[in-house]
């Protein structure tokens, strides 16, 4: 048997084509569009620079008061210094007088000269 043409009905797509296919997935986006998240990400390491810098002049500002305050103490605390060394000078000329009966001249001039000594525990030795 000879098969005919006229005999086999072709399988056809139907007039108009079929529908097409849906391949993809119909999910709504999750989140904020990335540019969102660009922009907050973009404000809120300005704010914590803007608080660094403000922070940095802070601290220069201070550190800068510390300096000059110091400075300004320094007349002062030398004065002091100066007074302790007189009374301990004087202390040790009246020592002098009272155990030797005079005092003696160690320089060549009445004028005061600051000690170059340390003043060491008398238990420590060399």
């Amino acid at each position: 048997m000879k098969p005919t043409t006229a005999s086999m009905a072709q399988d056809l797509p139907p007039t108009g084509g079929y529908e097409p296919v849906q391949y993809k997935r119909n999910l709504p986006a999750r989140g904020f569009r990335p540019s969102y998240y660009l922009a907050a990400v973009g404000l809120i390491m300005t704010w914590g620079l803007y608080k660094y810098v403000k922070g940095a002049r802070e601290h220069n500002e201070l550190a800068r008061e510390k300096m000059w305050s110091r400075i300004y103490l320094i007349p002062l605390l030398q004065a002091e210094t100066d007074r302790d060394q007189v009374r301990r000078y004087w202390a040790d000329q009246g020592r002098e007088q009272e155990l030797l009966g005079k005092t003696t001249k160690v320089y060549h001039s009445d004028r005061f000269v600051r000690p170059t000594y340390a003043v060491t525990p008398s238990h420590i030795s060399k």
